[in-house]
């Protein structure tokens, strides 16, 4: 797709089709790298496990937070020298 550059204030810059933002899953911030000569947009990766923390105290002060399976032993565990 052809696109025009645009002056922008004091920059240019290139206007994308929201239907082309909608299809990358970018919106509000980006992450911008020139790279080998071409000009790279993708979503900013975030942190998987971020709010983890916060999720598992929210499901211990609920008292959510029991075991589902029984504790599982094996023979001879107790011996063991840690």
């Amino acid at each position: 797709m052809e696109v025009a550059i645009r002056k922008m204030g004091n920059s240019q810059g290139v206007l994308i089709p929201k239907p082309i933002l909608a299809q990358l899953g970018l919106e509000g911030t980006a992450d911008l790298q020139v790279r080998d000569g071409v000009i790279e947009i993708r979503a900013v990766r975030r942190n998987p496990r971020e709010g983890w923390a916060d999720d598992a105290r929210r499901v211990a002060e609920h008292g959510d937070d029991a075991l589902v399976w029984p504790e599982v032993a094996n023979e001879g565990d107790a011996d063991l020298v840690w």
